[in-house]
């Protein structure tokens, strides 16, 4: 009974000064709200990310120019800036003496931000034109769904074919109308529809349907735009993967014409080092968001030692006179102990539950399920009960020990 009156005391004390408590309690909320958001949202982005390299495939692996992610100094920004593209040329070379390694060796090289139209219709300016070889769709994993895909012959004399992803022919061909052999403009060029691909769905929270492919060999002779191959190779099996990434580096080590004291001019990306890449750029924000709240934590700490101990000076003539008829030093303790700690731990319970649904906006934006990062809850409530039992601990104490005599004098 005795610590339930306690209780109801401390959280009347609370009541009696709503505006100064509520501030107090935003200062905890703040911090927590800012470590919760961030790892929720990573969480998000996280299975994102795990999700959507399966477009990749088990035994594939991508050589590209540049990483995927780039850390480190300037200097390392102006060696991959300065590095060459991957040229068709050196692309063909590539693939004719891997070939033999490779159950599949597919070219892609992308231009973003471009307008299609058919008749009257039109899509939004941000459909990929991609140019592709006649492998692409089994390099990418994409399934032909009505007509036929890019053809060798469509590359030998860059011919003016394209394959639609689903989404820009639903955006061109929305009463159900057959695209096969339609005649559609991509940024004024005319390409002839020979087929449409099935859909594949979103990764990283952006459509993978929502381009158009045209031979490689049309797209380097008729886009004015300057840009590097990716190849995209299967490996024969599992087991012959990781010697297939070695007999790929040999092999464009080759076509680019690089000598054996230069380093490779090329990145190899793989589902694991693309992992490997975003834990790595997770660690970095969840750290600085950690650092960043603890800060917030300490100072929302301080602003309730400032809060209690106001409070411990406003009721002096409180104390001293229920210690005068006999209120045991261990009961103030408590109470005074009990009002930071709900302080802090309200102020918690909201900034947790502001966090989880601001991070849970960006796993809807990513089409997954909600996400609640229970270690980071956990962490949260126990950090944020030590900091007010912490900080409260020294007004508490002075608060017990104030002399009844000098609290009841008269001021």
């Amino acid at each position: 009974m005795l610590l339930r009156e306690t209780i109801i005391q401390a959280i009347s004390s609370l009541a009696v000064n709503k505006l100064r408590s509520w501030l107090t309690i935003m200062g905890v909320a703040v911090g927590v709200f800012s470590i919760i958001a961030v790892m929720t949202a990573l969480d998000a982005v996280d299975k994102s990310v795990e999700s959507g390299l399966t477009s990749l495939g088990a035994n594939t692996f991508q050589i590209q120019k540049n990483p995927a992610t780039v850390f480190g100094s300037g200097h390392s920004r102006n060696l991959l800036a300065n590095r060459k593209d991957i040229t068709y040329q050196q692309a063909l070379l590539f693939k004719k003496n891997m070939q033999s390694q490779a159950r599949t060796i597919g070219f892609i090289i992308i231009s973003p931000a471009n307008q299609a139209k058919y008749a009257n219709l039109s899509t939004n300016p941000d459909v990929t034109l991609t140019g592709g070889d006649e492998n692409f769709s089994l390099a990418n994993g994409f399934t032909v769904a009505r007509g036929r895909n890019i053809a060798e012959n469509d590359i030998r004399y860059a011919r003016n074919t394209a394959v639609l992803g689903s989404e820009v022919a639903e955006k061109l061909f929305p009463s159900g109308e057959n695209p096969q052999n339609r005649f559609i403009k991509v940024n004024g060029e005319v390409y002839n529809v020979v087929g449409v691909f099935e859909k594949k769905g979103a990764a990283f929270g952006q459509s993978q349907d929502n381009f158009v492919l045209i031979p490689i060999t049309r797209y380097l002779d008729h886009i004015n735009e300057k840009s590097s191959l990716s190849i995209t190779i299967e490996a024969l099996s599992r087991k012959q993967y990781q010697l297939a990434i070695d007999q790929a580096i040999g092999a464009m080590r080759l076509a680019r014409g690089l000598s054996i004291k230069e380093k490779n001019d090329f990145e190899i990306r793989t589902n694991e080092s693309l992992i490997d890449s975003f834990r790595d750029i997770k660690i970095a924000i969840g750290t600085g968001a950690f650092i960043i709240s603890f800060m917030a934590l300490l100072t929302a700490g301080v602003g309730i030692m400032n809060i209690m101990l106001v409070s411990v000076t406003e009721r002096t003539r409180e104390i001293g006179i229920r210690k005068s008829i006999g209120a045991p030093r261990r009961t103030i303790l408590q109470q005074f102990l009990l009002e930071s700690f709900f302080l802090s731990l309200v102020g918690g319970v909201i900034g947790i539950l502001a966090g989880t649904t601001a991070g849970n906006v960006v796993a809807w934006k990513f089409n997954l399920p909600p996400i609640f990062p229970w270690i980071w809850i956990t962490v949260s409530m126990v950090v944020c009960s030590g900091i007010g039992m912490a900080f409260g601990l020294f007004p508490a104490w002075k608060a017990a020990n104030l002399d009844p005599v000098e609290a009841l004098r008269p001021k």
